[in-house]
């Protein structure tokens, strides 16, 4: 319980320590003002000058004044000042990163991918130990099942103590821990939300393209355009989602939820498919690169337990 109590209060503090710097948009009338050639929103709190003509009137016509921004080819991780904790810790750094390498390999998806695999990779000790938790439940699925059912319908507190103390014994014999995922989830949260602001944040990213694709433009604002290649990128997404969330599944008890907990799966693989729809092609790229970067991982560690 103490140990839940600490994550929960350390997820906590990074939700709200993220919100002192997230991607504010410039509005008029409560209404987002949006580039009518791309769909392309105005971000206010850009981290350097755009260098779209287009983009450029919009923020002189929206009184956003550009001369104090850095070009995006000489933003540093001090540029523009301290902007508080969340944006000098991880947006600022990535951002910094995500410049540097798109003058380097002169392309800015390409280096969106790069980092991508880069941070997967450097995470890779950590998401191989979350991927193993995944393989022993699975063999301890028969145990567990039959913990649950001795217990099913026992609600005493003598009965419950019983049924935590012989599922922990389970779970030490097979060496799964029920917090282990939370572990990775504290890493790449904040590293998914921080990718986000400094791709959103850097005109070098949403001004540049990745074999056809505007990083800027979402799929659904390319369709309205008559871009309907774009949907390649949706179904990429459902796709490696999908995969990513099957190959991850634990065991779970025949009577205790399976089907609730098949209906939310599906649920949640619907929802991030209609969700990519709507955000930008550069974080679906990200999306589709680091889920796809699980499943290579996952098959990979299910051989390596079938052979051990």
């Amino acid at each position: 319980m103490k140990k839940k109590k600490v994550l929960l209060i350390v997820i906590l503090s990074l939700f709200v320590v993220s919100l002192t710097g997230c991607t504010r948009y410039v509005q008029v009338d409560k209404k987002v003002v949006t580039n009518e050639k791309n769909g392309q929103r105005l971000v206010s709190n850009i981290l350097c000058k755009p260098t779209d003509q287009d983009m450029i009137k919009l923020y002189e016509e929206n009184s956003i004044d550009l001369n104090k921004l850095p070009e995006c080819r000489n933003f540093k991780i001090s540029s523009n000042g301290y902007e508080g904790l969340w944006t000098t810790i991880f947006v600022k750094p990535l951002a910094f990163l995500l410049v540097q390498l798109t003058r380097l390999v002169k392309n800015a998806g390409l280096a969106v991918i790069l980092i991508t695999l880069l941070i997967r990779t450097l995470l890779y000790p950590i998401t191989k130990k979350t991927a193993m938790q995944s393989e022993n439940m699975e063999k301890a699925k028969k145990e567990i099942n039959k913990v649950e059912s001795k217990y099913a319908g026992k609600n005493s507190k003598e009965d419950q103590m019983m049924h935590s103390q012989e599922l922990m014994a389970v779970y030490k014999k097979y060496n799964i821990s029920p917090l282990s995922g939370c572990v990775f989830a504290l890493i790449q949260i904040p590293l998914f939300f921080a990718f986000y602001e400094a791709m959103n944040r850097l005109p070098l990213i949403f001004e540049g393209s990745f074999i056809g694709f505007d990083l800027g433009t979402s799929p659904l604002t390319a369709m309205t355009f008559g871009k309907w290649y774009y949907a390649i990128i949706v179904i990429l997404v459902g796709v490696v989602t999908y995969f990513s969330f099957k190959l991850n599944k634990t065991a779970t008890n025949a009577n205790n939820g399976l089907v609730d907990m098949q209906m939310m799966t599906y649920m949640s693989i619907g929802m991030i498919t209609v969700a990519s729809l709507s955000i930008s092609t550069s974080l679906a790229l990200y999306w589709i690169f680091n889920s796809g970067f699980t499943v290579i991982q996952n098959i990979i560690v299910k051989r390596g337990a079938k052979n051990a």
